[in-house]
C-alpha cells in the first residue's frame, strides 16, 4: 500500500519554498487525526480568548468635526502662527545651547559635569517655552496633607502637577504613563532625567542631539543584545547618585490615556524603588493623545485651540518587597495597579506589536485596522511569538483578502498556502476556524499557526519529512524532489 501524506501544518509558503510533507504509514490507525489533523505533533487542541473591544491607540478626534471646530481653527490661525514661530525659535536656540553644552564632551560614559547641565538650564527654559506654545503653563497642585497651598488659576490654561518628585536618592527610577509627545517635553524641563528611548530618535534633526545631553539609554526592542544593554545601563546609572534620574516609559509606546497596556520589564529588573507617575490630558473637543494619527496633523489640530489642558500627578514611591526577592513582574504588576489605580482604567495585554499590526493593517487600506490587534504581550508569553512573526503572519493573511468585517473563507485560505481542495485541507482549515462558521479571523490564524509551531514534534516532523524527500543527500529540495509528494488520500 502506498503511503499517505500529510501536509505539514501552517508552513508560511513562499514563491521560492515548495510546501514539505510528512509521510505517515497508512495501516497505522488514523481515525483522531481526521479530527485534529495535527494530533500526530501532540496537539490537543486550541483556544482563541473573546476578542478586545478596546483599542487603546484610537484617537478620539482624529477627523474635525462640527461647526464649533472649524471656526474656532479659522479664528486661531494667526495664534497658530505665532505659536508656530515660538515653538521653531525655542526649539533652535535649545539646540543651539544643548551644541555648545556638548562641545568637547568625550567622556559619555560618566555623569555630565555640572558646568555643562547649568548650559543646559538655557535648554530647559526653552522646553518650558515650548510648552507654553502648545497653550500649556506650569503650575502646582499639592493636597493639604502636604502642607502646600493650591493655585486657584490652576484650572484654566495650566498644567496641573499634583504630588512632588521624590528625591533622586530614595526613587532612582521613575515611570510614567504615554498619551503625547508633550510628556518627555515636561519631563525634559522638569526633571532633566536619563531617558530609555529607541535607537531612531537619534537621528532625529534637533531633537536627537538635545535628548544626547539627557545621556540617553539607547535600545533595539527587537534585539535581545541591545535590551540587555540597555537593562544593564538602567541599572548602573540608577545606582549612582551622579547620574540624574532615569525616566522610562514602560508601555513602550503612545496610547489615548484610556486603559493602561501591558508593562515592558527593564525598568524593574534593576530592583530599585521607583516613583509612578500619571499623565492626563483632560479634553472635550480635541484629544491630545498620539495614537494611530500623524504628528504633523496632531501638533496643526494643537496649535489651533484655545488652550490645551494638561496635568501631571507624582504618585507615592513603590519600593521592592524588604527582606525577600521581588520579581521583576510582580514589582511591574504593583506598579502598574497604582497607575491604573490613579488613571481609574483597565489593564490591558496590549503592546507595541500590536500598533505594529494595526499600522499593517492601516497600509493595507483595511476597513477596521483595530480587528487586526491581539493583545501581543499575552500572544509573546504563551507563545513565545514575537512582535515581527506576528506580523510576518498578518502579511499572511491579508494576502487572503479578508472581508470588511476581518474573515477569510475557506477557498482563499487554500489559495495563498496552496492547499489542495480535499478533505485533509479542510480539516486543517476546521481546525482554526473555533467557531465552525467557515471563516476564520486573524486572531484565530495566529493562535492556530502559533500553537502548531509551538509543538514539541513540529521541528522533528519538519527535518522527516525534508530527509524524505532529500532524496539525493544534497541537503537541499528542488522541484522535482518535492512535487511527487504532493499527493492527498
Amino acid at each position: 500500500m502506498a503511503d499517505l501524506n500529510l501536509t505539514t501544518p501552517l508552513l508560511q509558503p513562499s514563491d521560492h519554498q515548495p510546501q514539505v510533507v510528512l509521510a505517515v504509514d497508512p495501516d497505522e490507525p488514523r481515525t483522531t487525526h481526521l479530527e485534529n489533523p495535527f494530533e500526530f505533533l501532540g496537539s490537543r487542541g486550541f483556544s482563541v480568548p473573546e476578542p478586545s473591544t478596546v483599542d487603546p491607540f484610537r484617537n478620539h478626534t482624529a477627523r474635525i468635526e462640527g461647526v464649533y471646530e472649524w471656526v474656532k481653527i479659522v479664528m486661531c490661525l494667526p495664534l497658530a502662527l505665532v505659536r508656530l514661530l515660538l515653538f521653531g525659535s525655542c526649539l533652535l536656540v535649545g539646540y543651539v545651547a544643548t551644541k555648545f553644552a556638548l562641545h568637547g564632551w568625550k567622556d559619555r560614559h560618566n555623569p555630565m559635569p555640572r558646568w555643562r547641565c547649568r548650559l543646559m538650564w538655557v535648554t530647559r527654559i526653552c522646553t518650558r517655552c515650548i510648552l507654553f506654545s502648545f497653550g500649556k503653563r506650569v503650575c502646582s497642585e499639592y493636597n493639604l496633607d502636604m502642607g502646600l497651598k493650591l493655585n486657584s488659576d490652576c484650572s484654566y490654561h495650566w498644567i496641573k502637577r499634583r504630588g512632588r518628585p521624590a528625591p533622586r536618592e530614595t526613587a532612582p527610577i521613575v515611570v510614567s504613563n504615554h498619551v503625547s509627545y508633550v510628556d518627555p517635553i515636561f519631563f525634559f524641563y522638569e526633571l532633566f532625567p536619563t531617558i530609555v528611548a529607541s535607537e531612531s530618535h537619534d537621528t532625529m534633526p534637533f531633537v536627537g542631539t538635545i535628548i544626547r545631553a539627557m545621556q540617553v539609554i539607547y535600545v533595539n526592542r527587537f534585539s535581545p543584545s541591545s535590551r540587555k544593554h540597555a537593562i544593564s545601563e538602567i541599572k548602573r546609572k540608577a545606582s549612582c547618585n551622579r547620574f540624574p534620574r532615569v525616566l522610562l516609559f514602560p508601555e513602550g509606546t503612545t496610547s489615548n490615556g484610556r486603559v493602561l497596556m501591558s508593562f515592558q520589564l527593564g525598568a524593574f529588573i534593576p530592583g530599585y524603588p521607583i516613583q509612578p507617575v500619571v499623565v492626563r490630558y483632560p479634553h472635550v473637543h480635541f484629544d491630545q493623545s498620539w495614537g494611530h494619527i500623524a504628528v504633523g496633523k496632531l501638533m496643526f489640530r494643537m496649535f489651533t485651540q484655545f488652550h490645551n489642558f494638561m496635568e501631571v500627578e507624582y504618585l507615592p514611591v513603590v519600593s521592592p518587597v524588604e527582606n525577600q526577592k521581588e520579581s521583576a513582574i510582580h514589582l511591574a504588576r504593583r506598579t502598574g495597579n497604582a497607575i491604573a489605580s490613579a488613571l481609574n482604567v483597565v489593564q490591558t495585554s496590549h503592546s507595541y506589536g500590536d500598533l505594529m499590526l494595526l499600522s499593517k493593517a492601516s497600509e493595507a487600506k483595511q476597513q477596521n485596522p483595530s480587528l487586526y490587534m491581539v493583545e501581543m504581550a499575552k500572544v509573546e508569553n504563551s507563545f513565545h511569538l514575537s512582535s515581527l512573526e506576528a506580523v510576518d503572519f498578518l502579511d499572511t493573511f491579508l494576502s487572503m483578502n479578508p472581508d470588511p468585517s476581518g474573515h477569510v473563507g475557506i477557498h482563499d485560505f487554500f489559495r495563498v498556502l496552496r492547499l489542495k481542495a480535499c478533505n485533509l485541507s479542510e480539516k486543517i482549515f476546521g481546525f482554526i476556524d473555533l467557531h465552525k462558521i467557515g471563516r476564520i479571523t486573524f486572531q484565530e490564524f495566529l493562535l492556530g499557526s502559533a500553537h502548531v509551531l509551538k509543538q514539541p514534534l513540529f521541528r522533528l516532523a519538519c527535518e522527516l519529512a525534508f530527509t524524505d524527500c532529500d532524496n539525493d543527500e544534497s541537503h537541499y529540495l528542488t522541484e522535482q524532489e518535492v512535487c511527487p509528494s504532493f499527493s492527498f488520500s
